[in-house]
């Protein structure tokens, strides 16, 4: 490597690795971190034996596809499972919440209030105070359908959060 002066190829793939894994810590994802080790790699092949420049890049492009691809098989195989499926779905984790309807839901679709937010609505027709349950979303729209039986077979009193 003319063009660096002085500097021993094998440190300029070595610099380059540790700017790598700089930038991959910076930069979301885990793509970098990969080339990272490509160029450490080549560094320390370059370090033991003598090669031409030529060279060293082709087993820097070998080395960051072959690790590169080897991460994407790894990462599909191990998955990325998470203890929360719904996390980062909304709707999903209102199924189940109950909802009252503050804009009257009238051939199939109307609106409710979900905790502090008013949602788009598709069920049943209910006027405006009754409550509902959340059966299911499609999109931003709250699927929605009357509460389920809250009480015990044959008591025909209303539960608790049902009395006025």
């Amino acid at each position: 490597m003319d063009w660096l002066g002085d500097i021993d190829a094998p440190w300029v793939w070595l610099i380059a690795g540790v700017v790598l894994a700089g930038a991959e810590m910076l930069l979301p994802g885990y793509f970098l971190i990969w080339m990272a080790a490509a160029a450490i790699t080549t560094g320390m092949i370059a370090a033991v034996v003598d090669i031409p420049v030529a060279v060293q890049v082709l087993s820097f492009v070998v080395f960051s596809a072959l690790s590169v691809y080897a991460a994407r098989e790894w990462l599909d195989y191990a998955g990325n499972e998470t203890t929360d499926p719904a996390m980062n779905d909304r709707g999903a984790r209102a199924i189940g919440a109950r909802v009252v309807v503050t804009q009257a839901i009238e051939d199939g679709e109307g609106r409710v209030r979900l905790g502090d937010s008013e949602w788009i609505a598709r069920g049943p027709d209910a006027a405006i105070g009754t409550r509902l349950e959340v059966t299911g979303h499609d999109g931003a729209v709250l699927l929605v359908g009357s509460l389920a039986a809250t009480h015990i077979a044959g008591n025909e009193r209303p539960a608790i959060e049902d009395r006025p």
